[in-house]
């Protein structure tokens, strides 16, 4: 960031000026940050020179001065910069200072020698005055030599030199103070180089970790869904083996009440016929005339006498009809309407062609076979009722259940249903959720305890 001068403006142009005013006793000015901010306010001022400015400077801050020192040469009054940086001083802080050297320049414009300090010694006033006078130029002490300069003023000592010996190493550090700026400046732009590579590789590092956590969580949700899917058919394979398994047990089960209702109905009209052939019988055997005579006497006119006809055998009321409790009684098993096959009997062949022979036997055949007529009626009735619910409509419903509450579908893939709605094809795939077909015709899930199988 670039240094702050407006903020404090009007008071660093004002201590400017009065260093600069050769009628001003101010001869130096100290200038430093406010805090970590880059704005710069002004830290003293004074007129004791640069022995008096030297005691406020600190090693732990960057700061800036601005002195009017005089030529030790001309006598004229010159200019000095110090760009001060504390021992102290954070490295981090030292980059970014070192951009605010060439702003601090222009604005405290008219320095005539410009020096880098860090320690004391660097700004010792006879260090500084040194620099000032090798930067003024000529030499004009030589108005201050006297017009007996070349008098004989007798013999003269030994003729001194101003030869100084070199040393490489204070050569070295002063070359490398003068390049401390530059120096620092590369160093922030190489670290803040470095620093934005390791943060492309972090952020590259962590994109493709994060790229290959989404891969796996993909991989692992298909392999899940495969499972699921196949759980899924399995149920449904083994649901169908179940309805399969059932539906052949259902037609076993109908087929052997069947032919067990077939036997039973066989046995009922075998005993029948047996028990009416023995109650013919046993009324043929109490008449005291024989039929085949009655027929005789009836053909020439001849009616019998009454002593003829024992008094033992009850008077009929209907001519031509046997008084039997057996005939008279209902039949309630079903029958077919041709009348069963009648079965060998005890009964003699001659009495047996007495009874076709005679009328009693034709009203008494005519009396069962109009029971037996009328019997057909109730067994199709009963046949049609078994018939209505057949398994094989069963079947192709799929297990069905009946609501018990209602409920409301949550998104598309739930169905919805009111109390008493029935839903078919149901599908068991969990133990608390089931799939079918809805009263609307919609396949989707719905909570088992709502419902209860029928």
């Amino acid at each position: 960031m670039s240094v702050n001068l407006s903020k404090n403006g009007p008071a660093l142009t004002a201590a400017y000026k009065e260093v600069v005013d050769e009628k001003s006793d101010t001869n130096w000015a100290l200038f430093t940050y406010e805090g970590n901010t880059d704005d710069i306010r002004l830290a003293a001022k004074g007129d004791g020179g640069l022995e008096e400015m030297i005691e406020d400077l600190s090693s732990g801050k960057v700061m800036y001065a601005f002195c009017r020192v005089q030529d030790p040469n001309s006598g004229l009054p010159k200019y000095v910069l110090i760009n001060w940086t504390g021992e102290g001083v954070k490295d981090a802080r030292k980059g970014i200072c070192a951009n605010h050297v060439l702003t601090m320049a222009n604005f405290l414009k008219g320095a005539h020698v410009t020096v880098n300090a860090r320690a004391d010694e660097d700004v010792e006033p006879e260090v500084v005055m040194d620099k000032v006078a090798k930067a003024s130029g000529a030499n004009y002490s030589f108005h201050k030599e006297t017009s007996n300069r070349f008098r004989d003023t007798g013999p003269q000592g030994p003729v001194g030199s101003v030869y100084q010996k070199t040393n490489a190493i204070s050569e070295i550090k002063k070359i490398n103070k003068d390049n401390f700026w530059a120096q620092a400046e590369k160093e922030e732009e190489k670290r803040r180089l470095e620093e934005r590579r390791k943060a492309n590789e972090e952020r590259q590092l962590l994109e493709h970790e994060r790229k290959d956590r989404e891969a796996k969580e993909a991989a692992q949700r298909d392999k899940r869904d495969k499972e699921r899917a196949q759980q899924i058919d399995q149920q449904k394979k083994y649901q169908q083996q179940l309805e399969a398994e059932n539906k052949e047990q259902e037609k076993k089960s109908y087929e052997g009440q069947d032919q067990n209702e077939a036997a039973q109905r066989k046995a009922v009209r075998r005993g029948e016929s047996v028990e009416k052939a023995n109650e013919a019988a046993s009324l043929i055997s109490q008449r005291a005339l024989n039929p085949r005579e009655m027929f005789k006497q009836r053909e020439r006119g001849i009616t019998p006498s009454d002593s003829d006809v024992p008094t033992a055998a009850p008077a009929s009321p209907q001519p031509g009809r046997l008084q039997s409790p057996f005939l008279s009684k209902q039949v309630y098993e079903p029958e077919q309407p041709s009348s069963p096959q009648r079965q060998a009997s005890p009964v003699s062949a001659s009495s047996a062609s007495s009874v076709r022979a005679t009328e009693e036997p034709v009203a008494v055949n005519s009396y069962v076979q109009e029971e037996a007529f009328e019997e057909p009626a109730q067994v199709v009735a009963y046949e049609k009722n078994v018939s209505e619910v057949t398994p094989e409509e069963t079947s192709e419903r799929g297990i069905c259940a009946k609501a018990l509450y209602d409920y409301q579908a949550a998104d598309e893939t739930e169905v919805s249903f009111d109390p008493d709605d029935i839903i078919t094809g149901i599908e068991m795939i969990d133990e608390g959720w089931w799939r079918g077909y809805g009263p609307d015709g919609h396949f989707g899930m719905f909570p088992a305890n709502y419902v209860e199988l029928i």
